[in-house]
């Protein structure tokens, strides 16, 4: 039942399994748990040793027993991937397994087997573990979908001596985006080092990113953060933008929509700060009661975060307004299932559509399904644009 998979892309179908080597139609049909997940693995049920541990690399996961055999392994692949490096090998192109020797695939595998085997020995499913496996299959399937970055924007753009060292990192990265599901403490995603760097483009950068359908269309929700602290205190949704919400209701429109934007969030993640206006709608003692024991938060999605008094209330909502835009993320991923358009990217809290020109009737459909959260109907913003670089408010 327990093997390893000898490359993650879904035409290099093989495994390591019971000493052995499998290939293509030949997979044994008891595989039921391995260290990751792989594209070809899509439509079986397995188990995930790397999210049982939360996103522990094998070393830091590997037992005393077998951290010798398990260095001496890795320094073995890292010599292999130094070569191909050195050699121009597009590892995009080729089967990992095509480019080193069985016997070193046997013994790697072997070692990776009984690290794995460890894990799920040691480890205790955590509540999140469905959502983390769904989540993990959503990335691995962007990360082999290129992107359409106009090479000659970046070089007709950034001329000058000051962006010299950013043109030429832009120009050297690879096309696909990298995201890693355990880069940050609260779930929020962010990019391996090897990817491109979608979430770190200044704006006035973007327009290098284009679409490869028609148009990109950008949801992103109104005051998130904000929204899930109004939801984890059982509160309804309004239906308008949140600020101008809370001119009416909270200061009884005794002030502006900026002056009240500034003193929310001035408020929000500062403990010692105080305003009575604000605690009666956004009662962050109750939040912090719910969800805080004095040394973890247990977010509403069932994340377990150590924190002190000082972060806590950041954690929560953070980690919670993550989870549910990933939730989201997810339904629509699903909703576009044999559509022509398709999820390109999120950054932080937005969703970026590659849509399709013949689609355009689908965008009501993804701001429902995008809006219709565990927390309450949340209000979307949505614009278009040609690339990223312009993309100008679309009003249903």
């Amino acid at each position: 039942m327990l093997f390893q998979t000898l490359d993650d892309k879904n035409e290099c179908v093989g495994v390591y399994y019971d000493g052995d080597l499998y290939f293509d139609d030949q997979l044994p049909e008891n595989l039921d748990k391995t260290w990751a997940y792989a594209s070809f693995l899509s439509n079986r049920e397995i188990r995930y040793g790397n999210i049982l541990c939360n996103g522990k690399s094998l070393s830091d996961a590997c037992p005393a027993h077998l951290k010798e055999d398990w260095e001496d392994a890795k320094n073995k692949l890292k010599a292999y991937h130094r070569s191909f490096c050195e050699s121009k090998v597009d590892m995009r192109e080729n089967c990992f397994y095509d480019l080193v020797p069985r016997r070193f695939l046997l013994n790697f595998c072997e070692i990776k087997n009984r690290i794995t085997d460890y894990v799920f020995e040691n480890y205790e499913k955590p509540k999140n573990y469905d959502f983390m496996v769904d989540l993990h299959k959503f990335i691995k399937k962007l990360e082999f979908r290129k992107l359409n970055i106009d090479r000659n924007a970046v070089k007709r753009t950034l001329v000058t001596p000051r962006y010299r060292h950013l043109r030429n990192r832009l120009l050297a990265a690879p096309p696909y985006i990298k995201y890693d599901p355990f880069g940050t403490k609260t779930g929020r995603l962010s990019t391996k080092k090897n990817s491109f760097p979608i979430l770190t483009i200044a704006r006035e950068h973007r327009a290098m990113v284009k679409p490869n359908n028609q148009w990109f269309v950008e949801f992103d929700f109104n005051a998130a953060e904000l929204r899930t602290l109004l939801g984890l205190c059982e509160k309804e949704q309004p239906n308008q933008d949140i600020h101008d919400w809370n001119v009416r209701h909270v200061y009884k429109s005794q002030t502006t929509r900026e002056n009240a934007k500034q003193r929310v969030f001035s408020w929000l993640y500062n403990p010692k700060a105080v305003d009575n206006k604000l605690n009666s709608f956004y009662d962050r003692d109750f939040v912090l009661q719910k969800y805080f024991d004095g040394s973890h938060v247990q977010t509403f999605f069932g994340r377990d975060i150590p924190a002190d008094d000082h972060h806590a209330l950041n954690y929560i909502i953070q980690s919670t307004t993550s989870d549910l835009f990933l939730r989201r993320v997810l339904e629509v991923d699903r909703f576009l299932k044999d559509k022509k358009s398709d999820i390109c990217f999120t950054i932080h809290d937005s969703l970026v559509i590659d849509l399709a020109e013949e689609e355009k009737c689908l965008i009501p459909e993804i701001k429902k399904v995008f809006s219709d959260t565990e927390l309450g109907t949340f209000k979307v913003n949505i614009s278009a644009g040609k690339d990223f670089g312009n993309m100008k408010e679309l009003k249903l």
